[in-house]
Parts: structure tokens; sequence; C-alpha cells
């Protein structure tokens, strides 16, 4: 059953509550510790599956045959705000596998960065498919189409060869059968994997400790840790928590939100992730519960904290911009 993660606190009352589950994971596959019941917490990874799904991408040998740059890998696994820097470097990667943006299936949105959509405003510029937050993804998803030869028009089927190798991606990592994952569709129009807390933390575990991996994919993981933490912000963008926690950690870990309450980050070589979900969907309380979790594991100082403070420990403030309450994470982290 999930337990209370979060509160938010007015005054000195308790606002509202955020449930939730958290499982801390080695390769081996032992639950180190908990927070609710991760094991039968089912729900979908959403976008916290994308460095997995670039496993495949990676894999293939397309980054060599069509001269991507890390930070052209590093989008793949984004979740992006729409700025220049990431629109620009899905367009680049379009550009090298010979397509264009008409190939994307995504749907647009404007850009999560209001200062970008402001812009396109400004110039009478219709948000496109490239600026989709997941534009990276399927940029991903064409290019492992194309050093393939997979069909391109479908893409983003479940019946496309594209889907079944990040299924099986998923399925290698958290150590499943593909067809014990549970299938819907995300909101980008792609197949999205459902699977428990537990597992969702397992493939982390052997995302960033590929050492039980097949070799191809352990190299290719590796890859996709170094373009992460090389280039943060294409992971998301300004002002954002997932290139914020990256930079905190200094090349020791890589993380990826996924909407919904879900949230992952997995130590490199240090053989331990985490997955968390609340149940709730909201995110701003998955940051504070993930800054909270790697506190209690010993692995944020002071410094780092008082860093990641508006994410951990957000002030509300009034319209007058005076503090009235917090966001606070209450929880313990059970040992197993």
């Amino acid at each position: 059953m999930s337990i209370e993660l979060v509160h938010a606190i007015r005054g000195n009352m308790v606002e509202t509550i955020y449930r939730g589950d958290i499982a801390v994971v080695n390769t081996e596959g032992d639950l180190l510790y908990k927070a609710g019941d991760p094991v039968n917490k089912i729900s979908y990874i959403r976008s916290s599956a994308k460095p997995i799904q670039a496993l495949p991408v990676v894999a293939s040998g397309a980054v060599e045959n069509f001269g991507l740059t890390e930070e052209e890998v590093a989008i793949f696994c984004a979740s992006h705000s729409g700025e220049e820097e990431h629109t620009s470097t899905v367009r680049s990667i379009l550009k090298k596998i010979g397509l264009d943006e008409s190939y994307l299936q995504c749907g647009s949105h404007p850009p999560l960065y209001r200062a970008a959509a402001d812009e396109l405003v400004r110039q009478g510029i219709t948000p496109s498919e490239v600026h989709c937050n997941c534009s990276g993804k399927h940029s991903g998803m064409l290019t492992l189409a194309r050093q393939k030869n997979y069909e391109l028009n479908n893409y983003t089927s479940i019946e496309n060869q594209v889907q079944k190798d990040m299924l099986q991606a998923m399925a290698t990592c958290a150590r499943l059968n593909p067809e014990d994952i549970v299938l819907g569709v995300d909101g980008c129009g792609v197949p999205v994997h459902g699977l428990s807390v537990y597992h969702m933390a397992l493939a982390w575990a052997n995302l960033t400790t590929p050492k039980y991996l097949p070799d191809d994919l352990a190299v290719a993981a590796k890859k996709i840790a170094k373009a992460m933490i090389a280039y943060p912000t294409k992971i998301a963008g300004t002002g954002r928590y997932c290139n914020a926690l990256i930079e905190v950690g200094n090349g020791l870990w890589i993380n990826k939100s996924g909407a919904q309450g879900i949230y992952c980050c997995g130590l490199l070589d240090k053989n331990i992730a985490i997955a968390l979900k609340i149940e709730s969907g909201v995110g701003i309380a998955g940051y504070s519960a993930m800054t909270e979790t790697l506190k209690q594991l010993g692995y944020l100082n002071e410094d780092q904290l008082a860093s990641l403070r508006t994410f951990h420990n957000p002030l509300t403030k009034n319209h007058r911009k005076e503090a009235v309450g917090e966001l606070k994470s209450v929880f313990k982290l059970e040992k197993c």
C-alpha cells in the first residue's frame, strides 16, 4: 500500500498529502530499501523509459554510421523544453539521417519553456513536432529505423520492429519477458511500458551498472550515461529538475522524470538505482521525494541539498511573495 511521502504545509496545517511508493534496488534484484509497496505498485514508466529506449538506437551502430554527437545522443533521452538548443539538435539529427520534420509523429505543443513559447508567438510561428518535448526520442526512433531499414511510416506502432526492439530493451533491463510488460499509448503516440516500481528500479540499476547486460547494450548504456552527464540541459531545459539533479551529481548518477509522478535515478557503476511513483501523479512531489531518498542514502551533502532546495523543500508563496508554507518529504526509507 502506498504511504505518505510528501506533505504540502500551509501555516501549521498539512493541506495536501502525496502518497507513493519507492524502490531502491541493485542489479542482483535485491530490494535494498523501500517506502510503501513498490513490488506490487504497477504503473507506466512514462518518460523515465527514454534512456532505456535509447539503448537499441546506440547499440545499432547508428551513432557512428551517421556521425551523431554526444549532444544528439543526450536528446534521445530528453523530455525537453522546446528551447533553441533542443530544436536545433533534433533538426541536426534528422538532417544527418536524411529525413525532415515531416517524418516525426510525436504531435506538437508549445515549448514547455515559457520564453521559448512566447518567442514563437512574437514571430508568428506555429509550434511543430520538433517543439514537442518527446521529439528527441522520436528522432532516435527514426534513427534506429534508418539504421536497420525498418519501416518509417508506422514507426510508432507496436507492430513496428523499432518498438519491438525498445520493448525488448526494457524487458532485458527489468528482467521480464516482453509479454509481462503492460502496454499502453504514451502522450506522444508510441507504446508506453507498464511495470512495477520495483522493476523500474531494477531496469535502471541495469542501465547504470550494466554488468549483466549483453555486451552491445552495456557499451550503449555507458555512452548514453556519458552523454547525459556531459549535456544535462539537453535532457530537460532551463530551470528544470532533471538537469539540476544531474549537474549536482557531478557524474555520479543519471536521472529522468516520467509523467504522472514517476522518477528514476541510477548511480553509475555503484550497483544501485531508485524508482518512485507519486500516486496522484504530481511531479513536484516526486522531485522532493527523489531528493530526500538520495539524502537518506547518504549521496547528497548539505551544499548539494541547498542547491536543490527549490525542488526538495520549496516554499509556498502568496501573490505578495510572502512565504506561507512549504513542500516537505516526511517518509523514512525502510531497510529490507
